[in-house]
């Protein structure tokens, strides 16, 4: 019997196409010997759908045919079954059972543990990060909290609420002071390069911070890597156990992998594993940006990323597939670890490629982490048989609505 996995993806954030193709991608290279797969799109104003036809890039460039052809559902618990049901209709019908839920979503909303809150208060199992690994995740301010905690190596950085950057200008001003120019700009929990900016000054610094507050009320700022390259690699397990990917050095005219470089590209040929005829580089996910794939490092650089990223993803607690971001001063050959994407864009498939791991087998890898992960979480204590409320009303006069509750 196949596992019915329903892949889960969009969502009311920003990055909300990047997952469209990121789960594209995916549905289109999972086992179908193994997986019956049903895809479950998250419009951007937060309502559910699932069919077949959205396993078709092409559908989405017309959300009409979306709501037209495909149900509207709810997915919930009954009867023993994580089931969608149909949200509209004289009979609400079950369109579908999941066995495990697949979330391949990206930023806020969905990817920083908002999803898998809801996942794991339904009690479905679910794969990739946790709720306290996903919010880690998507909030640099705690992320590197985190990392500093565990001695890793940063960059300096500094952090801030809008309130706090618009009631107290000059403080904020007094805190980035600490830190030297070039800084870079950046809402502490979108990705995908949104709302980033490089400063070389204290007028570009503003500039800067008004943008990034458009898409966030957390601020970081951070001191800019000179002689930058900047490389990336991924990780698969848990805090268990974990092997790691190829490493990419990631190419860009700018001074920071944007979100044209990530996701545009050249504009030349199509995605790779998606079944469609008419695609274009825009649909290529993390999967079009330019890169050198193995990066060109010295034998001990490359064993101390593997070291640090191996620290950084148990450090947050992850699990599933993250990609880990490093840059390194070609000068000093110091590096410096970046962020973590517990989710990322096109599941980091490439990088596994280059380790002669296809994609079809890092998707069968995050399930059976995602099952192993659920099985761990059973084993342990959640509740208790004793209940604390018998008795209660009476012995605090709420019995029958009357009385004071006292303590």
């Amino acid at each position: 019997m196949k596992i019915k996995v329903g892949v889960i993806f969009g969502g009311e954030s920003v990055e909300h196409e990047v997952s469209i193709i990121s789960a594209i991608q995916a549905m289109n290279k999972m086992d179908e010997e193994k997986y019956e797969i049903i895809p479950i799109y998250i419009t951007k104003d937060r309502e559910w759908y699932t069919g077949d036809m959205l396993k078709d890039i092409d559908v989405y460039q017309d959300f009409n045919l979306i709501k037209k052809y495909s149900d509207n559902v709810v997915l919930y618990y009954k009867d023993g079954s994580y089931i969608l049901q149909k949200k509209k209709g004289l009979l609400k019908s079950t369109v579908k059972e999941i066995d495990i839920a697949f979330p391949i979503v990206h930023g806020t909303n969905v990817e920083d543990g908002a999803l898998q809150g809801y996942l794991k208060t339904i009690g479905i199992p679910f794969v990739g990060p946790d709720i306290y690994a996903a919010v880690a995740g998507q909030d640099k301010t705690i992320m590197k909290d985190i990392w500093k905690e565990a001695g890793l190596p940063m960059t300096n950085y500094v952090w801030f609420y809008d309130s706090e950057y618009k009631e107290n200008l000059e403080e904020i001003k007094k805190k980035i002071k600490k830190l030297k120019f070039p800084v870079i700009v950046k809402p502490a929990t979108t990705g995908s390069s949104i709302g980033i900016t490089i400063c070389e000054n204290e007028e570009k610094l503003i500039e800067g911070i008004d943008d990034a507050i458009q898409y966030d009320n957390k601020i970081i700022v951070e001191e800019v890597v000179e002689n930058l390259k900047e490389v990336n690699i991924a990780i698969i397990g848990n805090y268990e156990s974990q092997k790691v990917s190829e490493i990419e050095e990631v190419l860009s005219k700018n001074k920071f992998l944007t979100y044209s470089d990530k996701y545009i590209g050249s504009g030349k040929g199509k995605l790779k594993g998606i079944k469609s005829n008419s695609l274009k580089t825009s649909s290529k996910g993390m999967a079009t940006a330019n890169r050198k794939l193995p990066a060109e490092l010295e034998k001990n650089t490359k064993e101390e990323i593997e070291d640090i990223a191996t620290k950084a993803f148990k450090a947050i607690g992850t699990s599933g597939n993250a990609r880990i971001d490093f840059l390194i001063d070609q000068k000093t050959n110091k590096v410096y670890i970046n962020e973590i994407n517990s989710i990322p864009g096109s599941l980091a498939f490439y990088l596994w490629d280059a380790k002669h791991i296809n994609f079809t087998q890092v998707l069968d890898d995050m399930i059976n982490i995602g099952i192993k992960d659920y099985k761990k979480r059973m084993s342990k204590t959640h509740s208790f048989e004793s209940n604390i409320l018998q008795g209660f009303a009476v012995n605090r006069g709420l019995k029958g609505g009357k009385g004071k509750l006292k303590y």
